[in-house]
Order: C-alpha cells, then structure tokens, then sequence
C-alpha cells in the first residue's frame, strides 16, 4: 500500500476533505460504528497497522485514519456512511478507502486504494497508538549553528495568511535564497512522509552551506490559513509566488540569486512560478513531473502494481480505467463526475466479482477521483511551463523512483528544457522518491529505511544552487 499520504503523484493524489457526516440511521447496538477499530494490511510482506477513530454526531458519522507503522495520524476521511450493516469509509487523501461488515466487535472487510483491493479486518478496541519513535539519525536538532525564524506572509490573491519558517546562515550575506514547495497532500512545513522530516532535512542542510531556506505549512495545514480540499495545483503555485514575494523583502539575501525548489507535486508547481515571475534566479525539481497526470498515474500505477505481482490483465484493465477517468474529468461537467467515474471504475473490477465485491472495491475510491485537484492534476501537461523557462534549472530522479519514473518523466523533461545553459537533468541510481537509498522502490519502504534524504542528493542541490547563486542566477 502507498503511504497514507496524497504523494504527488500517485493515485493517492486527491485531496484531503474535512470529515462528511451523514445522517446516522437508526442501528442495532451491535452495527453502531463508533468507536476505534484496528487492524493490519499485509502488503508485499510487510504488516502495516490501520486504526479508524468513528465518532457520532449531530449530523451523522466523521472519522480519522492513522497508519502507526508509517507515522501517518490523524488522517482526515471523506464520508463515513452505513449502508445495512456495512461501514463504509473513503480517504481522499490517499486515493482509498474501506468496507467492511460490522459483526459485534469485529470487522470483515476490504481496503481499495491504487486500483487493488486489500483484505483488511478490524476489531473494536483502544487506539493502536503511535509505535517506537523510528531511528532517523539526519534529522536535525538544535541549538542549530544558523538562524530560525518562525513566519507568517499573505496571499493577497487568495485573501489567506500562510505561516513558516525561515533558515538564515551566520553572518551578514548577501544570501542566495530559495523557497520550498512540497509534495502533494496535506503537507507542514516539514513535509514528513513516514516519520522522516524531508524538508527540515533539506534545509538545514542547504542552510549549514550558505542558503536561506523558506518553508511552510500547505494552505489549510497547520497554521496557515485557507482552504486545503478546495486547491488545486495552480493555487499552490500562487501560495509559492507569495513565499517569494516575502522573501524578497527580507534582509541579507541576494536579491539576484533567489528560486524555488519543488518536490514531487512541487516539481509541477515550482515551474508554474517562475514561468510568472521573470525575476527568478532559478529551479530544482525533485522528482518532479514531465508528463500530465493522466500518464503520471498511469505509468506508477503499473509500476507498484508489477512490483506487487498484479497480473498484466488486471494492470491494464485499471490503465484503462485511469484513462477513462481522466477523459471524465477533463471533458464532462462536474456534477456528473461522481456517477460515470464510479462506472469507470467498475470496468477494472476483475471477472467474477459479485456485484458487493464491486462496490466495495470502488466506492471507497469515488471521491478520491471525482474532486477538482484530480481533475486539474490529470489534464494539466506541465511542459509548456518547462519549455518557457530560461534561467538554470536542476532537476533530479531517482532510479527506483516508483511513483514518478525517471524513465517516464526525464525524457520529456530534458526536450522541454533543451540544451540551454545552466539545465541539469540527471537521474541518481538506487534513490527512490523521497531520495533514499532503495531496494524496491515501493512506498511500503520509506518507513524501514533510516536515510531520510541521501547525502550524495542533499550534496548535490547544495553545490548547484550555490554555483548558480555565484553566477548571479545565470
């Protein structure tokens, strides 16, 4: 199973939702879902513990999702609703969600998420709780040997305040600078996939060698305001040129040698930016995209799936129902998206499913796809922006990169940007999309691995940006 996050891109890609309620209909005492329920997946050898917390309300059921083994809490759901004596659950922010038959004190059910359907049977009982904190032995703590400066600065196009931190090196400057824009899903400034604080690691490591780093809460996360399940890409963009725009006006920096620097989703994002702003120094993208994101999913949805051992006919019954999808999408109006992508969906249910079986394979999944996010992530083509650009950029993958394929994504990449002065693309080996050192490349990885970002990586970013902030931005 992917990590429960909204990890651009992957069909876990749609947004997170507050939590629906439905109205509660009146239940036997032992078909009542509230409570804690607890259970694990087996996912390619690995056991990955699942709790839901079900809450009753006013206004129906709501309900949070954690995954313990990957340091995911408090996961918000979509609709939490009882059909008969069947719990049914979607998550959004991870492109899933569970069925399952409540008998008493037990569960018996199925996790779908990505185009697979998973057992997964849960029992009422206390909260799993967060396991031993994970061994992460790159992540920075202080007292730091630089500055740190807690933030806040507006969007005055979207009328919302974001909040962050800002890393200044020793000393007087001037500074190159660079703002960093996360992956997708309801990201903090950190940008923790898996208990591993990425984007702390990567600015404190860029901070230590001479660059000021800005990060900061996704809009609608932690203490930025706004309206996180209502964004799509393009209002991210607008959240990073307002994280600009602020850095502009701090002390110490090289007003000449400031960019962006973008992970996974963020890749999409940062080249929106500074195809806007002429006055960017330059770009890093990390694992970022250079296809649409319709062959972004795609392509990582066959790449797990062969990983996982998923039999051909099935990968290419769920290709095309990813296409159709996205057809969907990009050409009817929204308020039939729900309906015929529930009957998209349906058509990648293997031969011999009962008609439950169907149901609660892709119910859970509807709301992941039918939402404006996902309709914008798998239309949006992001090499016009690419192709505009004319200052320096890097841009990296790894090799065992499963969810965007530096076989699928560089190629386009390298044409788009041509053979101008100041472009690297390069692919690292062995690194998969967090920039760890991998074996398979498959989410169920990055928790186990201790490497939060590889230092050959982080040693890499550094030497370019300065370099680039040396030249002047090119």
């Amino acid at each position: 199973m992917p990590p429960l996050r909204r990890s651009s891109p992957v069909p876990l890609l749609a947004l997170a939702a507050v939590a629906l309620g439905v109205p509660a209909p009146t239940l036997a005492q032992d078909a009542d879902p509230a409570g804690d329920w607890n259970g694990a997946l087996s996912v390619s050898g690995a056991s990955l513990r699942i709790v839901f917390h079900v809450v009753a309300g006013e206004d129906g059921y709501s309900a949070t999702m954690d995954s313990p083994d990957q340091g995911a809490l408090g996961i918000p759901t979509g609709s939490v609703e009882m059909a008969g004596d069947s719990l049914i659950i979607s998550v959004p922010a991870v492109g899933g969600g569970y069925r399952g038959r409540i008998d008493g004190d037990s569960l018996t059910g199925r996790w779908s998420q990505g185009g697979q359907s998973l057992a997964l049977d849960l029992v009422r009982g206390g909260a799993a709780g967060a396991p031993p904190e994970p061994v992460r032995p790159q992540h920075p703590e202080p007292p730091y040997p630089y500055g740190v400066e807690e933030v806040r600065f507006a969007n005055p196009d979207a009328g919302i305040e974001l909040a962050g931190t800002l890393t200044m090196p020793p000393g007087d400057g001037p500074f190159p600078g660079v703002v960093l824009v996360s992956g997708s899903g309801p990201q903090t400034r950190d940008e923790v996939v898996a208990g591993h604080r990425i984007f702390h690691v990567l600015a404190d490591h860029l901070t230590r060698n001479g660059i000021a780093v800005l990060r900061y809460d996704d809009r609608g996360v932690g203490e930025s305001g706004g309206d996180l399940a209502a964004a799509t890409s393009r209002d991210f963009a607008s959240d990073a040129a307002a994280a600009v725009a602020f850095l502009r006006t701090r002390p110490g920096l090289d007003g000449r040698a400031l960019g962006v620097a973008g992970h996974s989703e963020g890749g999409l994002v940062a080249p929106m930016v500074a195809a806007a702003d002429p006055e960017l120094a330059f770009v890093v993208l990390l694992a970022g995209p250079g296809v649409d994101g319709t062959e972004i999913l795609v392509s990582q949805t066959a790449a797990m799936q062969r990983r996982s051992g998923v039999p051909a006919p099935q990968i290419d019954a769920n290709e095309r129902a990813i296409r159709a999808v996205a057809e969907i999408l990009t050409t009817r109006p929204q308020d039939v998206w729900t309906d015929e992508v529930r009957a998209a969906l349906l058509e990648s249910v293997p031969p011999g499913a009962s008609a439950e079986q169907a149901r609660a394979a892709v119910d859970p999944q509807v709301a992941s796809f039918a939402n404006p996010w996902m309709a914008f992530f798998v239309g949006y083509d992001p090499v016009p922006a690419l192709e505009s650009l004319e200052i320096p950029v890097l841009a990296l993958n790894g090799s065992n990169d499963l969810q965007v394929l530096a076989d699928v994504n560089l190629p386009p990449m390298r044409a788009a940007l041509g053979g101008r002065p100041g472009v690297t693309v390069e692919e690292l080996p062995g690194l998969n999309h967090l920039f760890q050192p991998a074996g398979t490349g498959m989410p169920t990885e990055y928790s186990s691995i201790e490497t939060t970002f590889d230092p050959g990586a982080l040693e890499r970013v550094s030497t370019w940006i300065l370099e680039v902030g040396a030249a002047g931005g090119g």
